[in-house]
């Protein structure tokens, strides 16, 4: 490198760190998780913000006046403040915060709406605390929170020394959780508190089994709650709704062998829930149904719309409203808010329109809100008014500030014809975006960025994501698409990537169709618009992005100037012996890895590893257990052993979601480190 040379790289470098910070930074104010008041009066909602300078996130809880009379204001002043839930008669709001001085404990609170007061603490619990419900008459709070074993009061253990600990007694799968670590022995239980605050929690749900999304019966004898309390659960994924009742009986609703979460009790004791009946067939677009009030198998309402119910965006369960259901769908990039009827008979009619994708709603005595961002907007806080400009009502301008800050850019979307092959019929599209470089200019060629999604079954869409915001600030051309796998379009779609000899429905495997789809995509791109510069492409990806980022590698490595694998899949076995999710991945591939290793391997990039030519960057974090970093450990061995271009960092500390949750300022280094990488690695040939 000459002295010139190295000049431009560091004034690179430094260009790249302002980018990271500017849209990392403390300029991000984000809303989300909307809550309406029983009288349909105010919006309680969460804003979160970026603190660079102390490494953390800040969350509080801000109201709004639904009909925009008074201007939104933060009414609690923790620093981890969240899960806002309103009493009956809308004077008193819980939410939850960690303002114990013990570092790990959590706490529940109560504040007064309508009058000055002090904030009440409810509970203080040893291991979280999460989604608090008020019954309906008022007296109790229901929320769930971890019940730690034994070890972990043990002499020493609990101030974190871990040899103080009796060994875990492991029988079953799922033992551990990403960003949890171990939970077989601290599961999630349904605790009771009285809303006065005159009493101790009481633990409903005691036991080995986890239970998740507690929700009132309309007279407050009752919850109902999504759990796995059957012996095979681990097995075969099976997951049901019950009810319990305040005295601690659990009667289950459903009749076993589905997936049914998010459950939501009506006024005449059905259940509304989301979800689908086999769960060893994955993907599936998950439905919303209804349960009989005594139980029975769920009728699914929504099937007029073959769209997934579970969303990248976030999932609730749906709201009972003026005779209909309320949820959430990925469409094609978006995510709107439909109104599925509950008798199933008209298919689910959305409430929302346009680009955009909803990320929380609830509804309450006619108000209806919901928070919702764009590719250009961070997410606002808006209320459903036919007589508005575009039907909603805004209340809250973060995207405004935020725009005023980082200057977020736009993109175009674009189709891209279907290759042949399951999933794809005459006709068949694939939804594509571009988002052009700042500063840009018809004149100039820039390089070209390549981005593929994780999950596989998950959608980019028209969201704000700070990932391709940055990569368009540092110069480049983000390209993104939807290939088939994903989410966001009819089932066949997401299933056409399932294993050669699944039992169901088989497809081509990971790195089939898929691949396919994502070359075209990046061929039309390339072709379509005459700024890409197709001598400087690079591609990255996470997790099942960074299992396509180390395949495209192995086959098409004379195509990109460089590749950049992130917590990726490399070893489908090695994965399917050591991932938090162990075993579940058969529900994709369809025969074991003991039945059938072959066929893992025929789809695991590590075993083509001899063709990778072109320069590598791995980002792996520690504490990834979705994706051990065994996995990325692997790849850096076998590439250095051949001499490749390689270059390895370790994330300490971090989890598999390092690039959404993981501290702010991990996740500017780990943003600097990618664009500092493919700057050099697609800067242009140098003139001879």
């Amino acid at each position: 490198m000459t002295a010139s040379q190295g000049a431009e790289s560091a004034e690179g470098a430094a260009v790249n760190t302002a980018i990271a910070e500017r849209i990392i930074g403390h300029l991000v104010q984000v809303a989300g998780n909307p809550v309406v008041s029983p009288n349909g009066q105010w919006v309680a909602f969460t804003v979160a913000r970026v603190d660079l300078e102390r490494n953390t996130t800040v969350t509080q809880v801000w109201m709004a006046a639904a009909d925009g009379a008074s201007p939104p204001r933060p009414v609690t002043g923790g620093e981890h403040d969240g899960n806002p839930a309103f009493s009956p008669d809308s004077r008193t709001l819980v939410f939850t915060s960690r303002r114990s001085p013990a570092k790990a404990e959590a706490t529940l609170h109560a504040l007064a709406v309508d009058a000055p007061g002090e904030t009440r603490t409810l509970a203080t619990m040893p291991d979280g605390v999460g989604g608090p419900a008020v019954s309906p008459d008022g007296r109790w709070v229901a929320f769930t929170s971890r019940t730690q074993d034994e070890r972990y009061r043990a002499q020493g253990a609990a101030d974190g020394d871990a040899r103080w600990q009796s060994p875990r007694k492991i029988e079953r799968f799922f033992t551990r959780l990403n960003g949890e670590g171990w939970v077989f022995d601290r599961p999630q239980h349904v605790y009771l508190v009285p809303l006065d605050g005159t009493a101790a929690p009481r633990n409903l749900t005691p036991g080995d089994h986890q239970h998740e999304s507690p929700g009132w019966d309309a007279d407050s004898a009752s919850l109902v709650v999504s759990a796995a309390r059957h012996d095979t659960w681990d097995l075969d994924l099976a997951v049901d709704l019950y009810r319990v009742a305040l005295d601690g009986t659990v009667t289950r609703l459903t009749p076993g062998g589905g997936y049914h979460a998010w459950p939501s009790a009506g006024p005449a004791g059905a259940v509304a829930c989301i979800g689908f009946d086999d769960p060893m067939t994955y993907p599936q677009n998950a439905k919303v149904g209804l349960v009989p009030a005594g139980g029975g198998s769920p009728v699914w309402l929504s099937t007029g719309l073959d769209r997934s119910f579970e969303c990248t965006a976030g999932t609730r369960p749906p709201v009972w409203h003026h005779g209909a259901l309320l949820a959430t769908a990925e469409d094609r990039g978006n995510t709107h808010l439909y109104r599925v009827a509950l008798d199933g008979a008209a298919d689910p009619a959305p409430l929302t329109a346009g680009p955009l994708t909803v990320k929380g709603f609830d509804a309450a005595d006619g108000t209806v809100a919901y928070a919702a961002s764009t590719v250009a907007e961070v997410a606002d806080v808006f209320v459903l008014d036919p007589a508005a400009a575009g039907g909603a009502r805004r209340l809250t301008d973060f995207a405004h500030r935020y725009r005023a800050g980082a200057q977020p850019l736009g993109w175009e979307r674009f189709a891209v014809p279907c290759p042949e092959g399951p999933g794809a019929e005459e006709g068949t599209e694939i939804d594509a975006w571009i988002m052009r470089p700042a500063g840009f200019s018809p004149d100039e060629r820039y390089p070209v960025l390549l981005n593929v999604h994780g999950g596989p079954h998950t959608q980019y869409g028209e969201s704000f994501f700070d990932e391709a915001q940055m990569q368009a600030a540092a110069g480049f051309v983000v390209v993104m698409s939807n290939p088939r796998g994903g989410s966001g379009r009819e089932e066949r779609w997401g299933q056409a990537i399932l294993g050669p000899t699944h039992p169901v429905a088989p497809g081509t495997g990971w790195g089939g169709v898929d691949v396919d789809d994502v070359i075209a995509v990046l061929d039309a791109a390339l072709q379509r618009y005459p700024f890409c510069d197709p001598g400087r492409v690079g591609m990255l990806g996470g997790s099942y992005g960074g299992f396509m980022a180390t395949e495209l590698a192995t086959r098409f490595s004379s195509r990109f100037r460089g590749i950049c694998s992130e917590r990726a899949v490399n070893n489908l076995i090695t994965l399917e012996q050591s991932s938090d999710m162990a075993t579940v991945f058969r529900s994709e591939i369809g025969p074991t890895h003991l039945d059938d290793p072959g066929v893992y391997m025929r789809h695991s990039p590590i075993t083509r590893v001899a063709d990778i030519a072109c320069p590598m960057l791995i980002i792996h974090s520690e504490d990834d257990l979705r994706c051990p970093i065994g996995q990325a450990e692997e790849l850096f061995v076998a590439l250095r052993l051949l001499g490749r271009d390689v270059t390895f960092y370790r994330f300490p500390g971090e989890t598999h979601d390092l690039s959404r949750n993981g501290s702010p300022v991990h996740r500017r280094m780990r943003a600097e480190i990618i664009l500092d990488w493919f700057t050099d690695k697609l800067a242009p040939a140098p003139v001879v």
